[in-house]
């Protein structure tokens, strides 16, 4: 994390438009998850659906984007829970450098 990558008390970037990979890398390494392609896809879908709606998903509406855009597999909250456990919406704002979900504990 860069001095441009000012974070929250719960570790979620201030300012989205400061994200970058090392920011998803540094996160994931605190998280203890390695990144894969399938990781980076939700990361990526997570970001997108920000840039279309304006706000960070909860997990409802991120599983609908999900399936929307990568396909039905990828859109189920089960495939989303084993990759990124045990909140995934919450963990894949953070990943993506959004804010944190109005719905997350």
């Amino acid at each position: 994390m860069t001095d441009h990558q000012a974070t929250d008390e719960e570790g979620f970037l201030i300012d989205p438009e400061s994200w970058d990979q090392d920011f998803a890398r540094q996160v994931a390494r605190e998280e203890n998850i390695s990144l894969d392609a399938e990781h980076w896809a939700l990361i990526h879908a997570t970001r997108a659906f920000y840039l279309q709606y304006g706000f960070s998903p909860s997990m409802r509406p991120l599983v609908q984007f999900v399936g929307t855009t990568l396909g039905p597999e990828q859109g189920r909250s089960v495939h989303l829970m084993r990759l990124f456990p045990p909140s995934p919406a919450r963990l894949l704002s953070r990943l993506a450098g959004l804010h944190k979900p109005k719905n997350c504990l």
